[in-house]
């Protein structure tokens, strides 16, 4: 291995990917032409460094199949001399073949090819190169080599890669969203590996006479079909000859763990979003605690910044992190469920909310002098079941009614999302229990209390509470509301700001006298309405809330079943039409719906965004309010999470799979080409492409295979270093 210094020289710590590959145990640089291209006999090492606060950097070591154990021992070394070169900031990751991270993934956002690579190997200097022949399997985000008949199906899509020209076979059952991914990794190959200069055609299986001479240049590459297509293989079906090879790292052998653990090691003060995920009130260094924790009394409260609402539009990113779509104050029409049905609610009791009912709010704002509309479910923690189960029904009514436009938010009452606060204009007062429906008999009057919570119109909220002074707590306001009067306690940790909103929300709860009660100068009447005065909290609290980065799922059941798989790094472009996507801020969960997905996914992903919330190891709420956001017609609440949000992706139908197959040459261009080529590769004859064994004997196809591991098309395509290298070890010279 050669000197540490010298191997590190040329690390860039700008952001950007960064991959090696180890060659006679040294590390050397692949040219970003390769990126994406891993042979399965050696190892590469991969870093990634993001923009962002905080940690930012990800050292990954690939194990390929067939790697030697001396090129997976010099690759963790080198990964721990690079970690340490770069100051012991990033987090470690242990890939192997076929079992590599999402995270790992993201970076390739065509796919890994791992069998077979490029034409010249890793000597990517002439993107050129037209010595190609391979087949790739597309199929979620794995693309496998093998050139045969045998290899297809009827479920997914393959590509028959040629050099100068690239024919994409579509399988009968595979769908536009997966032949729209295909077609863009063949435009990607086109660009980033021929420079341009390559031809595409496309042959839809089951309709192969539409394409008649793409299919006499497949036929000519793969010989004549004989017999039906197999099925598709779901993508979690393991491939256990593949896992045979995958060599044991120390601690996964000692605890008996599956050759395919995923491994990360990390530094404190470097760990992951998903890491941090995993606890409920993560608390990074010089971080304060989040709401809720009480600490030792003398600890004083952090001031939030205050919110200015002209930034919305301007920083999206911001929009996102308040959860406010704008200034809140658009439109605003409210039903009660009322025997099953809906019943418009008087205007002048807006903003009060009782516990016996359900809600629905529908909330109307201008976009691009375009309406947007929110439908907020609200249910009333002593609503019925049959209320509950009406009020879902009635908004999938007017849903309906504005074909489809509204974005649908479930609210359980006590976990109101910041911008329902904010319709309210700081005047939402949420009783217990009880009903505003008219005519029901109201419960015996007597002491009630109300809890104050917030600075602004945007962030305010009373919310009853037991009558009693075990209720009280010293960082807020509350209101008590007797025959005789209207008490404002102000506690020791609350400011003006808080005192103010008191007082607005006082005005609406009751027109009697408004007395004020500071903590600690109570009139004795105010501890007899409460039954006597009992301890009650008085530690102050520290309300910068902790952070949680998002995290972003594909639901999905193309394979066959339903299954859940995260999007590491996610951008607009990870949104596939043809499934329902999962979006989790912490603070609340979306449920993105593609205009292609199917009914059972949406289904299926509203069942499992609550089991996600019930089984999260961090115990998250599981009352966390779910949104329902449907494809084009995004809330900035929700845009904001993604980095260069495109709004005109998909206002004219993006480029769908009809439009990109448009773009391609005439099939007639292609198929010349591609024929051109079959020949000059069929007529290679053992002097061009063969190897003699010691003794001078010649090697068969088979016998090839078996002494060098890999396919003589494969070996051809190798470097001449490689070729030499492999034969070396497989005893020819």
């Amino acid at each position: 291995m050669g000197d540490t210094k010298d191997v590190f020289r040329n690390v860039s710590q700008k952001p950007g990917l960064q991959i090696w590959t180890i060659n006679n145990m040294e590390m050397v640089p692949v040219p970003p032409q390769a990126h994406g291209n891993f042979f399965e006999g050696d190892c590469y090492i991969v870093l990634n460094i993001s923009k962002g606060q905080g940690q930012n950097s990800d050292i990954h070591y690939w194990i390929g199949n067939s790697s030697s154990q001396d090129e997976q021992g010099a690759a963790a070394i080198y990964v721990t001399q690079l970690d340490e070169h770069l100051g012991g900031s990033p987090v470690q990751h242990r890939e192997v073949q076929r079992y590599e991270s999402a995270r790992f993934k993201s970076y390739f956002k065509n796919g890994l090819y791992k069998k077979g690579g490029v034409a010249s190997g890793f000597n990517h200097v002439e993107p050129n190169s037209y010595n190609v022949l391979r087949l790739l399997h597309v199929k979620g985000k794995k693309h496998q080599v093998e050139v045969s008949w045998n290899s297809f199906n009827n479920g997914d899509i393959f590509l028959l890669d040629m050099g100068k020209a690239i024919v994409q076979w579509n399988g009968p059952k595979s769908n536009r969203g997966e032949k729209l991914k295909a077609v863009l990794l063949a435009q990607d190959i086109r660009d980033r590996e021929r420079g341009g200069r390559a031809q595409i055609g496309v042959v839809e299986g089951g309709d192969e006479a539409g394409s008649p001479e793409l299919m006499k240049i497949m036929t000519s590459v793969l010989g004549q079909r004989k017999g039906g297509l197999k099925s598709a293989i779901p993508d979690d079906q393991p491939d256990h000859a593949q896992k045979s090879f995958v060599r044991l790292y120390g601690y996964i052998k000692t605890k008996n763990y599956p050759p395919s653990t995923s491994l990360e090691v990390m530094n404190e003060g470097g760990e992951t979003a998903m890491f941090k995920h995993l606890f409920k009130s993560w608390k990074d260094k010089g971080q304060t605690q989040g709401l809720g924790t009480t600490h030792t009394v003398g600890k004083i409260k952090v001031e939030q910044v205050k919110f200015d609402v002209m930034q919305l539009h301007a920083r999206p990113d911001l929009a996102a992190q308040q959860r406010m779509v704008d200034d809140a104050s658009g439109e605003v029409k409210i039903w009660r469920i009322e025997d099953l049905e809906l019943a418009e609610v008087d205007p002048s009791t807006y903003g009060q909310f009782y516990g016996g009912d359900c809600y629905l709010v529908l909330y109307t704002y201008m976009r691009a002098n375009k309406p947007q509309y929110i439908l907020y479910m609200w249910q009333g923690r002593h609503a019925t079941k049959d209320e509950i189960t009406a009020s879902a029904y009635q908004a999938v009514n007017i849903d309906n009614k504005y074909n489809g436009a509204p974005v649908q938010v479930r609210v359980t009452m006590g976990k109101e999302p910041r911008h329902f606060l904010a319709i309210f204009k700081g005047k939402l007062i949420i009783f217990e229990g009880g009903t505003g429906r008219a005519g029901v008999t109201k419960p015996e009057p007597g002491p009630r209390l109300f809890q104050v919570k917030g600075t602004n119109e945007f962030n305010t909220k009373a919310t009853e509470v037991q009558a009693k002074a075990s209720s009280l707590n010293s960082n807020d306001v509350f209101l008590l509301k007797t025959e005789r009067a209207c008490y404002l306690w102000y506690g020791k940790g609350c400011n003006g700001d808080e005192r103010e909103m008191g007082k607005a929300v006082a005005d609406v709860l009751s027109r009697q006298d408004k007395r004020v009660a500071m903590e600690g100068q109570e009139p004795a009447e105010f501890w007899v309405a409460l039954g006597g005065k009992t301890p009650y909290a008085n530690d102050k609290l520290q309300t910068q809330e902790p952070q949680h980065s998002p995290r972003l799922f594909e639901c999905s059941n193309q394979t066959g079943r339903f299954m859940i798989t995260e999007v590491d790094d996610f951008t607009q472009c990870d949104l596939d039409e043809t499934d329902v996507m999962l979006l989790d801020t912490w603070e609340e969960i979306f449920l993105w719906i593609g205009n292609l997905a199917y009914e059972y996914e949406t289904k299926e992903a509203w069942n499992s965004a609550r089991e996600y919330l019930r089984t999260h190891p961090a115990g998250r709420d599981p009352d966390t309010p779910i949104c329902f956001v449907k494809q084009g017609r995004e809330p900035l609440t929700f845009t904001g999470w993604f980095n260069a949000w495109d709004p005109q992706m998909w206002s004219q139908g993006g480029s769908t799979y009809e439009q990109m197959k448009n773009k391609f040459s005439d099939e007639t261009s292609v198929s010349q080409i591609a024929l051109d080529l079959s020949i000059t590769n069929l007529n290679k004859g053992p002097s061009e492409g063969g190897y003699r064994a010691p003794g001078g004997e010649y090697l068969s196809d088979a016998d090839f295979e078996s002494v060098l591991g890999t396919t003589r098309a494969d070996f051809q395509r190798l470097p001449k270093w490689r070729q030499n290298d492999m034969k070396k070890k497989a005893g020819l010279f």
